[in-house]
Protein backbone atom coordinates (compact mmCIF):
# COMPACT_ATOMS: atom_id res chain seq x y z
CA UNK A 1 0.00 0.00 0.00
CA UNK A 2 1.64 3.66 -1.03
CA UNK A 3 2.06 5.81 1.86
CA UNK A 4 -1.01 7.96 0.41
CA UNK A 5 -3.29 5.51 -0.24
CA UNK A 6 -2.26 4.66 3.66
CA UNK A 7 -2.82 8.04 5.06
CA UNK A 8 -6.02 8.80 3.37
CA UNK A 9 -7.77 5.50 4.25
CA UNK A 10 -6.11 5.74 8.25
CA UNK A 11 -7.56 9.23 7.77
CA UNK A 12 -11.48 7.99 6.93
CA UNK A 13 -11.04 5.33 9.45
CA UNK A 14 -10.65 8.50 12.49
CA UNK A 15 -13.77 10.41 10.23
CA UNK A 16 -15.54 7.25 10.26
CA UNK A 17 -14.99 6.58 13.89
CA UNK A 18 -15.45 9.76 15.23
CA UNK A 19 -18.38 10.97 13.63
CA UNK A 20 -19.63 7.99 12.07
CA UNK A 21 -20.93 7.14 8.32
CA UNK A 22 -22.77 10.71 7.39
CA UNK A 23 -19.44 12.35 8.06
CA UNK A 24 -17.30 10.08 5.75
CA UNK A 25 -17.18 12.45 3.33
CA UNK A 26 -13.75 12.54 0.45
CA UNK A 27 -13.36 16.50 1.97
CA UNK A 28 -13.26 15.45 5.58
CA UNK A 29 -11.28 12.52 4.53
CA UNK A 30 -8.34 14.93 3.11
CA UNK A 31 -8.77 17.53 6.13
CA UNK A 32 -8.43 15.21 8.52
CA UNK A 33 -5.42 13.37 6.08
CA UNK A 34 -3.53 17.25 6.32
CA UNK A 35 -3.80 16.76 2.24
CA UNK A 36 -5.18 18.91 -0.38
CA UNK A 37 -9.06 19.02 -1.31
CA UNK A 38 -9.27 16.49 -3.83
CA UNK A 39 -6.83 14.16 -3.07
CA UNK A 40 -9.55 11.55 -1.25
CA UNK A 41 -11.19 11.53 -4.35
CA UNK A 42 -8.83 11.00 -6.92
CA UNK A 43 -7.42 7.97 -4.90
CA UNK A 44 -10.75 6.79 -4.30
CA UNK A 45 -13.15 8.25 -6.84
CA UNK A 46 -16.74 7.21 -5.29
CA UNK A 47 -17.88 7.11 -1.83
CA UNK A 48 -18.02 3.27 -2.27
CA UNK A 49 -14.57 3.13 -3.27
CA UNK A 50 -13.62 4.76 -0.16
CA UNK A 51 -15.76 2.85 1.87
CA UNK A 52 -14.37 -0.74 0.69
CA UNK A 53 -10.54 0.97 0.66
CA UNK A 54 -11.98 1.93 4.12
CA UNK A 55 -12.99 -2.12 4.73
CA UNK A 56 -10.00 -3.44 3.58
CA UNK A 57 -7.45 -1.19 5.39
CA UNK A 58 -9.45 -2.09 8.69
CA UNK A 59 -9.32 -6.22 8.27
CA UNK A 60 -5.07 -5.25 7.43
CA UNK A 61 -4.78 -3.23 10.73
CA UNK A 62 -6.74 -5.84 12.88
CA UNK A 63 -4.53 -8.53 10.96
CA UNK A 64 -1.10 -6.99 11.88
CA UNK A 65 -2.53 -6.28 15.79
CA UNK A 66 -3.33 -10.21 15.54
CA UNK A 67 -0.24 -11.24 14.33
CA UNK A 68 2.00 -9.09 16.91
CA UNK A 69 0.32 -10.70 19.73
CA UNK A 70 -0.07 -13.88 18.35
CA UNK A 71 3.88 -14.61 17.04
CA UNK A 72 4.74 -16.30 20.33
CA UNK A 73 1.36 -18.60 20.87
CA UNK A 74 1.85 -22.09 22.25
CA UNK A 75 -0.28 -24.09 19.99
CA UNK A 76 -2.59 -25.83 22.10
CA UNK A 77 -2.89 -23.72 25.07
CA UNK A 78 -6.31 -22.53 26.12
CA UNK A 79 -4.94 -20.01 28.73
CA UNK A 80 -2.40 -18.56 26.16
CA UNK A 81 -5.28 -18.05 23.26
CA UNK A 82 -7.50 -16.67 25.96
CA UNK A 83 -4.38 -13.88 27.15
CA UNK A 84 -3.88 -13.09 23.55
CA UNK A 85 -7.26 -12.54 22.99
CA UNK A 86 -8.07 -10.29 26.31
CA UNK A 87 -5.21 -8.09 25.14
CA UNK A 88 -6.10 -7.71 22.07
CA UNK A 89 -9.61 -6.84 23.04
CA UNK A 90 -8.96 -4.57 25.35
CA UNK A 91 -6.30 -2.97 22.66
CA UNK A 92 -9.66 -2.04 20.29
CA UNK A 93 -11.69 -0.67 23.00
CA UNK A 94 -8.71 1.15 24.09
CA UNK A 95 -6.13 2.48 22.27
CA UNK A 96 -7.95 1.41 19.02
CA UNK A 97 -11.08 2.37 19.87
CA UNK A 98 -11.82 4.73 16.86
CA UNK A 99 -10.73 1.56 14.44
CA UNK A 100 -13.33 -0.61 16.35
CA UNK A 101 -16.52 2.08 16.41
CA UNK A 102 -15.10 2.59 12.21
CA UNK A 103 -15.41 -0.81 11.73
CA UNK A 104 -19.16 -0.79 13.51
CA UNK A 105 -20.08 2.26 11.49
CA UNK A 106 -19.31 0.08 8.36
CA UNK A 107 -21.25 -2.82 9.50
CA UNK A 108 -24.39 -0.38 10.29
CA UNK A 109 -23.98 0.65 6.93
CA UNK A 110 -24.22 -2.95 5.61
CA UNK A 111 -27.05 -3.51 7.08
CA UNK A 112 -28.84 -1.01 5.53
CA UNK A 113 -26.79 -1.69 1.78
CA UNK A 114 -26.61 -5.23 0.91
CA UNK A 115 -23.64 -4.07 -1.50
CA UNK A 116 -20.83 -4.12 1.38
CA UNK A 117 -21.41 -7.41 2.68
CA UNK A 118 -19.29 -9.48 0.57
CA UNK A 119 -15.95 -7.49 1.63
CA UNK A 120 -17.65 -8.10 5.10
CA UNK A 121 -17.75 -11.62 4.36
CA UNK A 122 -14.21 -11.46 2.34
CA UNK A 123 -12.25 -10.56 5.86
CA UNK A 124 -14.38 -12.94 7.76
CA UNK A 125 -13.43 -15.21 5.53
CA UNK A 126 -9.95 -14.29 5.27
CA UNK A 127 -9.55 -14.58 9.57
CA UNK A 128 -10.99 -18.14 9.18
CA UNK A 129 -8.57 -19.15 7.66
CA UNK A 130 -6.21 -18.11 10.27
CA UNK A 131 -8.33 -18.10 13.27
CA UNK A 132 -9.70 -21.99 12.72
CA UNK A 133 -6.13 -23.88 12.83
CA UNK A 134 -5.73 -22.21 16.01
CA UNK A 135 -8.96 -23.50 17.59
CA UNK A 136 -8.12 -27.49 15.51
CA UNK A 137 -4.58 -26.66 17.75
CA UNK A 138 -6.91 -26.31 20.87
CA UNK A 139 -9.07 -29.18 20.65
CA UNK A 140 -12.19 -27.79 18.66
CA UNK A 141 -14.23 -30.59 17.37
CA UNK A 142 -15.78 -27.76 15.14
CA UNK A 143 -13.64 -25.30 13.91
CA UNK A 144 -15.59 -23.58 11.90
CA UNK A 145 -18.63 -23.57 13.98
CA UNK A 146 -16.60 -22.73 16.72
CA UNK A 147 -14.67 -19.82 15.05
CA UNK A 148 -17.94 -17.89 14.11
CA UNK A 149 -18.72 -18.22 17.70
CA UNK A 150 -15.54 -16.84 19.03
CA UNK A 151 -16.41 -14.08 16.76
CA UNK A 152 -19.38 -13.42 18.02
CA UNK A 153 -18.15 -13.38 21.70
CA UNK A 154 -15.73 -10.69 20.69
CA UNK A 155 -17.86 -8.81 18.97
CA UNK A 156 -20.27 -8.60 21.63
CA UNK A 157 -16.98 -7.83 24.54
CA UNK A 158 -16.12 -5.05 22.33
CA UNK A 159 -19.40 -3.55 21.92
CA UNK A 160 -20.40 -3.90 25.61
CA UNK A 161 -17.02 -1.98 26.60
CA UNK A 162 -17.25 0.64 24.11
CA UNK A 163 -20.86 1.92 24.74
CA UNK A 164 -20.67 1.01 28.67
CA UNK A 165 -16.92 0.50 29.80
CA UNK A 166 -15.91 -1.55 32.60
CA UNK A 167 -13.09 -0.50 34.81
CA UNK A 168 -12.68 -4.13 35.56
CA UNK A 169 -13.17 -5.67 32.33
CA UNK A 170 -12.17 -9.07 31.90
CA UNK A 171 -12.53 -10.53 28.37
CA UNK A 172 -9.99 -13.44 29.04
CA UNK A 173 -12.83 -15.51 31.64
CA UNK A 174 -14.94 -15.27 28.91
CA UNK A 175 -13.07 -16.29 26.02
CA UNK A 176 -11.30 -19.08 28.49
CA UNK A 177 -14.79 -20.88 29.15
CA UNK A 178 -15.92 -20.71 25.53
CA UNK A 179 -12.80 -22.15 24.17
CA UNK A 180 -12.65 -24.74 26.90
CA UNK A 181 -16.47 -25.64 26.01
CA UNK A 182 -14.90 -26.33 22.38
CA UNK A 183 -13.37 -28.96 23.26
CA UNK A 184 -16.37 -31.09 24.90
CA UNK A 185 -18.69 -29.86 22.55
Amino acid sequence: MTDRRQLLLDAAIRVLGTGGPRQLTHRAVDAEAGLPEGSASNRFRTREALVTGVFDRLVEVETLAWQRLAVDLPPGDVAAFAQVLGELIREFTDQRRVVTLARYALFVEAAVRPDLRPAIEAGRARLAERGEPLLAALGSTDPPAHFRMLLALIEGLLSNQLACPEDDFDPESAVAVLLRGFRAA
